[in-house]
């Protein structure tokens, strides 16, 4: 196994599009390592650029300790996983399982050895003797992981290997990564767009847009305290409310007279942001103590929890999540408070974290 590195990464394709334009990454040995961004963020073009299907205009990679700039991708000694399985139509399971395998001359016995050992590890020791035509998408989803797995490589890159699963089988196979990276204690590389996905595989995330890292954290980092306006705005469902805030007489204000508590150390001389996450503020009957004037603009019930879009006086209405127990209609005057906690502070210039 090996770790990654990735150093000032940058691509430029000949008609000048700029894929990536500047991305430094770490990835510890043994890390289940999630990029995750909007659509032409740059993830999938870095992805490749590790397994060498892109070739980048400038920067290095490292997989171990072997700069791999100028190695073809068979001799990365890395396995991907795509979006689309990829999977020879006319060969069984067993025979796409152990395709790489005798790609690279294994003895017979060493191929026959491994494939049984990733069939039991993947359950599909009863689908060996189907092709894919027989196969649900879930089904193939999981050969096309064990075809990377049988190599036992360096490294496992996965590029939204889960886009074509329905929600429940999403839920299923990443249950199944997640145990299965823990398992081997495998370097794992996955990329997605899907937030849901990210918080939960992920021993650290990276953020990124318009081809540059935005953050790199943990989960509960990147969620609590967004390094910037566009991570702040990118995580989270509903993502956090953002609303303009002054400094006054020991508290932040919001619109209305929303009263936020500030971080230590805030700047008195610049236009701030706080990031406020739904769950952080409260809908109340109206007049009730520390709560502003504000009006219920639409409620959507998701069973164990109501989402209510607020207006508040402010630029954008707000986001509450509230108990199903708690029920207002829409148009019906309430009152909205802050429940407490530190929120994160912007610079509306700089869109970074000030506090």
């Amino acid at each position: 196994m090996a770790g990654i590195e990735v150093t000032s990464l940058h691509k430029r394709y000949p008609d000048g599009t700029v894929a990536v334009e500047h991305v430094d990454l770490s990835i510890g040995d043994g890390e289940l390592f999630v990029m995750l961004g909007p659509s032409g963020c740059g993830k999938t073009t870095t992805l490749r650029a590790m397994a060498g299907l892109e070739r980048q205009t400038s920067g290095d990679i490292r997989i171990g300790r072997t700069l791999v700039n100028d190695l073809p991708p068979a001799e990365r000694d890395i396995a991907m996983v795509f979006q689309f399985y990829a999977l020879y139509p006319h060969l069984r399971t067993r025979d796409n399982l152990a395709f790489p395998l005798r790609a690279e001359g294994k003895p017979e016995k060493e191929v026959r050895e491994r494939v049984a050992e990733v069939a039991r590890m993947m359950q599909l020791e009863r689908l060996l003797d189907r092709k894919p035509q027989r196969l649900s998408g879930g089904e193939q989803q999981r050969v096309a992981l064990a075809r990377a797995l049988v190599r036992r490589p360096r490294a496992f890159l996965m590029d939204e290997p889960l886009t074509n699963l329905d929600a429940e089988l999403r839920a299923d196979v990443r249950t199944e990564i997640k145990h299965l990276q823990a398992e081997l204690g495998t370097t794992m590389v996955y990329v997605t767009h899907d937030q849901v996905e990210a918080m939960s595989l992920g021993h650290r995330i990276a953020i990124l847009n318009k081809g540059r890292v935005e953050q790199v954290g943990t989960p509960l980092e990147v969620y609590d305290r967004p390094a910037t306006l566009f991570c702040a705005a990118f995580i989270g469902s509903p993502p956090m409310n953002l609303i303009q805030v002054q400094v006054a007489e020991g508290t932040l204000r919001g619109p209305g007279g929303l009263v936020l508590t500030p971080p230590d150390g805030l700047p008195r001389d610049r236009a701030l942001v706080a990031g406020v996450r739904p769950e952080a503020l409260e809908v109340t009957a109206p007049g009730a103590e520390r709560t502003v004037p504000a009006r219920v603009v639409s409620a959507e019930a998701l069973g164990d929890e109501i989402i209510y879009v607020v207006d508040h006086g402010g630029a954008n209405d707000v986001r509450v999540r509230m108990p199903p127990t708690i029920q207002f209609a829409a148009d019906e005057q309430v009152g909205l408070r802050h429940a407490g906690g530190t929120p994160p502070v912007y610079d509306t210039s700089t869109e970074e974290l000030v506090a």
